[in-house]
């Protein structure tokens, strides 16, 4: 199965840079908001992340291997969700707020759990 074209993905991304841009003035005025929508992401993240590197190392699977699908199964549908949030909210909606928050607490915490994992 191959993977989105390097179109979608340039498009999505240019999605969530706009949505950002949007809502910036939200994020400064109301943080709570960030972190509401953040702090059970960042428990998902950890968890999913861990019990597939436990999983991984479970069945003898090599650390880069394990690390890779755990990254993977974090890090899966964040883009379908944005696209989907836009397409029923709109691109200035919460839904979309919360779906590009979601990406950005995703990334950083995915990319810190793979540096511990190494």
């Amino acid at each position: 199965m191959a993977g989105p074209a390097p179109i979608t993905r340039v498009a999505l991304r240019l999605a969530v840079v706009v949505m950002v841009s949007l809502k910036g003035g939200r994020i400064v005025a109301l943080p709570m908001d960030l972190v509401r929508i953040a702090i059970p992401l960042l428990a998902d993240f950890v968890i999913i992340f861990l019990v597939r590197f436990r999983l991984g190392k479970r069945i003898g699977a090599s650390k880069a291997r394990t690390t890779s699908h755990s990254y993977t199964a974090d890090s899966d549908s964040f883009e379908l969700a944005i696209a989907v949030a836009v397409a029923v909210s709109g691109i200035g909606s919460g839904q979309a707020f919360a779906a590009v928050i979601g990406r950005l607490v995703g990334v950083a915490v995915m990319i810190l759990l793979v540096n511990v994992a190494f």
